[in-house]
């Protein structure tokens, strides 16, 4: 079975792998912006494109695990998320996580996608 890897920006990681049916995808806004709701949205964008790039979409999303610097944004983030995401049909299995995160990054969004067949 092959892997397919998109290489991204940063040395040692890539931006998604495809293999075995199943994309695993990571994204972040790299942004300045004071705003978790703009970072969100920024990081969501980096990880609709980190999707398309491996084989996937946002509509086939199965896992998610959302990283958060400061757990009292959740709701703020969660807002951007869920206009996102869109229906019920759409929905993937999620987690949030509050941790540390590097440099001014305020949301880190890890997923596991089915592959379009």
């Amino acid at each position: 079975m092959d892997i397919k890897r998109i290489p991204g920006p940063y040395q040692g990681r890539v931006r998604a792998v495809n293999h075995g049916g199943l994309v695993y995808a990571v994204a972040t806004a790299r942004s300045d912006s004071p705003s978790v709701a703009e970072q969100t949205r920024l990081t969501l964008e980096n990880l609709e494109q980190n999707l398309a790039d491996g084989g996937s979409d946002r509509t086939r999303i199965l896992q998610a695990t959302i990283y958060l610097r400061d757990m009292a944004t959740k709701d703020e983030m969660d807002a951007v998320w869920c206009d996102w995401i869109g229906d019920a049909g759409n929905w993937p299995q999620r987690a949030c996580v509050g941790t540390d995160l590097a440099g001014n990054d305020m949301v880190e969004i890890v997923v596991v996608a089915a592959a379009r067949e």
